[in-house]
């Protein structure tokens, strides 16, 4: 039920811009950097040593040294010291007259030294060598100065300047307070306009105001916990980022202000349908669950008010991650402002595939671009709504289309380079990125295997396949539009790889594709204007649109995945893993228990947060029992698959409902029987069922 964009919609959009914008730029400023000390070098011999600031004075005076040397004799010779006299007489010499008169009496003797006394020291001895090889380093460092001095020219000032800049960029300090930021900005507006991720929408006025409690009792918590939090952090010595607690409860303080204010001013509710205690339980979003178990724990059991925080400051402990999210949802956002989706689409009509194939050769497509988003959630929030859309044109059945939205983002996770992946091999030592990407083919192999089975059952079309030729004609002739998308994102890709040093990989991607998918906006803008397909949208209007819904999702999302970290939290502090024993009889038993956890697991949180978790948990059961480490992290990611698959919760098919909209509610789409009626729930949870089956349970019987 979103409201109308207004002056605030417009004042949010503008500052969730401004912020993916700046995460753009600081996540990209330490390779910029690097490339433009790079180029310094080229343009000016020994900038990075020596032009980057400029030369300290050397602290010696060449004009002294000198001085110095002018009383030394010629050559630097230290003089050698006079001859001291003595007074001992030649025994070989003669007496003299033995009448001659007495020697005078001899002096009295000094008195004794006194040994407490203060010892003059002698005058220092002046090494004239040492003094010369002095002065030489002076005058060399002095030369050295103003060589340097002299090569630091304006240009070389400006260069300078900008390129210090961009280095403080990638020292950027707040990323932290960037993703808080975000996260609040985003939960603000996904909070205005109802939109978090529930099982059930709020049909009616008590579901509707149960939703707005919960959501209050939530971020009360939650704010209650930063403000203990900050009486912590005032009396440590050492506090680390102490704004953030300060900045959470501000936000959230706003967020239960704006519940408050959804409680006294409910929607109208034309058609209200009947509720449920079930129905009211459903409509509470997911995130309000898990902040109110984890007060239950911190609050309650553990009577630790400040608690809660703590795991908030873990959720933003490695800020890049979850600012990438929010950039992959707008790059998504980005591309459903474009045509790129339906001119694609238009490439394979010619072959006339029946729907079912196209959805199953669109999510085996979508595999990568998910092994670069890193998780199956972040891909469905970011392109199911054009999946859905483009299957929907192109004649797919709703429930198929749901299912392969719902799945688009599920063959990709155990493919190089998915950051689920990497952060497994990060935290277990027992295995390598190499090993579990090896077998990841295998398992998208065996995954796509199965749907591509899957949709030819389901099939209710007939097969028929067209002339080569033709087929290749028609497809060359709608391959003609995306030649300018295809050079220009290429372009692109180059430039960030050559120009800012920032190749694609798993750590950068979130960083360049927004870049390519802004620069693809702006040429589709101009290219349907050119087309005249009717009324256009503007570029700004595309952005600032685009930009909204990222807001939106953004929030909806990040709750979800901020709460569960909580959850997290709540499983490992409470050590309810530990009760379980090591030994579980065989690995055959010990892989029956571990499927059915994992697939919990998988049901209640997202990947990054459920990996964490495992490793310091479970992982520990299925290596004392005998499981090989790599097979068993590829059953723990099959299984989260499944996970977010499976009702009650089945997060792919909630997000996939949080992007498509009211097209998603498959309730009043006719059906002829139970299967056909849940076809979009059932048909992913056998294909990705079988697979983890065969992968958890193969491997042990062969073995």
């Amino acid at each position: 039920m979103k409201s109308s964009p207004g002056l605030f919609d417009r004042i949010v959009t503008v500052a969730t811009f401004l912020l993916l914008s700046v995460a753009l730029v600081v996540g990209l400023g330490a390779n910029v950097s690097s490339v433009a000390v790079d180029l310094g070098g080229r343009l000016w011999d020994g900038y990075a040593a020596d032009l980057r600031a400029d030369p300290t004075e050397p602290d010696c005076e060449l004009e002294a040294l000198d001085a110095q040397l002018e009383q030394c004799p010629s050559g630097g010779a230290t003089p050698a010291p006079p001859p001291v006299p003595t007074d001992e007489g030649d025994p070989f010499a003669d007496e003299g007259d033995p009448f001659a008169d007495p020697a005078p009496a001899p002096a009295p003797a000094a008195p004794e030294p006194d040994p407490f006394a203060d010892t003059p020291k002698p005058a220092p001895t002046v090494n004239c060598a040492a003094l010369a090889n002095l002065r030489d380093r002076c005058a060399e460092n002095w030369a050295r100065h103003r060589d340097i001095s002299g090569r630091i020219t304006p240009s070389v000032r400006t260069f300078r300047t900008v390129e210090l800049a961009v280095s403080e960029l990638g020292k950027f300090a707040y990323h932290k307070h960037l993703l808080v930021l975000l996260v609040l900005l985003g939960g603000l507006q996904t909070t205005r306009h109802r939109a978090h991720i529930a099982l059930q929408t709020p049909e009616n006025l008590v579901e509707h105001q149960v939703s707005q409690v919960l959501q209050l009792l939530a971020h009360t918590v939650w704010l209650v916990s930063c403000f203990f939090d900050w009486r912590v952090q005032q009396g440590s010595a050492e506090v680390d980022n102490p704004a953030l607690p300060v900045i959470w409860g501000v936000g959230l303080a706003v967020l239960a202000g704006v519940n408050v204010l959804h409680v006294f001013r409910p929607p109208d509710f034309e058609e209200a349908t009947p509720t449920s205690p079930a129905r009211v339980l459903m409509a509470i979003p997911l995130y309000a669950w898990m902040a109110l178990l984890g007060a239950v724990w911190f609050q309650a059991v553990e009577l630790n008010p400040s608690g809660q925080a703590i795991f908030l400051h873990k959720f933003v402990q490695v800020p890049s991650i979850y600012v990438g999210i929010g950039l992959y949802i707008w790059a998504g956002m980005l591309l459903s402002q474009t045509r790129l989706a339906r001119l694609a689409f238009a490439v394979l009509v010619p072959w006339k595939l029946p729907p079912n194939l196209l959805a199953w050769l669109v999510v085996v497509l979508a595999a990568l671009p998910t092994a670069y988003s890193g998780a199956s959630g972040i891909f469905v929030i970011a392109a199911g709504s054009v999946i859905f859309e483009s299957l929907r044109e192109y004649g797919a059945r709703p429930r198929i289309a749901l299912a392969a939205t719902a799945m688009s983002g599920s063959l990709g996770v155990v493919l190089r380079p998915c950051l689920v992946v990497v952060l497994v091999a990060v935290l277990n030592k027992e295995v390598t990125t190499d090993a579990l990407f090896g077998w990841g083919r295998w398992v998208f192999a065996l995954t796509a295997g199965l749907f591509l089975v899957a949709m030819l059952v389901r099939n209710d079309q007939k097969l028929a396949v067209p002339p080569v030729g033709e087929a290749i004609a028609g497809s060359g002739r709608a391959l003609l539009p995306l030649l300018p998308y295809a050079g220009i994102g290429l372009a692109v890709l180059l430039g960030y790889a050559w120009v800012l040093g920032t190749p694609v990989t798993e750590h950068t991607a979130a960083f360049v594709l927004p870049g390519v998918m802004l620069a693809l906006t702006l040429w589709d803008r101009r290219a349907a204007a050119s087309a005249s397909e009717g009324p256009v949208a503007s570029t700004w209007t595309a952005l600032t649109e685009a930009t909204g819904e990222s807001a939106h999702h953004i929030g909806a999302l990040l709750f979800v995945m901020a709460g569960s970290v909580g959850v997290g939290g709540v499983v490992e502090r409470s050590e309810a893993m530990s009760i379980l024993p090591d030994d579980l009889g065989s690995p055959f038993t010990a892989m029956v228990f571990l499927v059915v956890v994992m697939v919990l697991v998988g049901m209640t949180m997202d990947a990054l947060g459920a990996v964490i978790l495992v490793s310091v948990t479970l992982k520990h059961v299925a290596l004392a029992n005998g499981i090989d480490p790599v097979h068993f992290w590829m059953m723990v990611l099959c299984a989260f698959e499944l996970g977010y698959l499976t009702p009650p919760v089945a997060l792919n098919h909630l997000l996939a409902r949080q992007v498509i909209g009211e097209a998603a509610d498959m309730d009043a789409v006719p059906a002829t029987s139970w299967f056909h009626r849940h076809e979009h729930v059932v048909l992913p949870m056998i294909v990705m069922g079988t697979a983890l089956l065969l992968v958890a349970f193969v491997p042990l019987l062969v073995g």
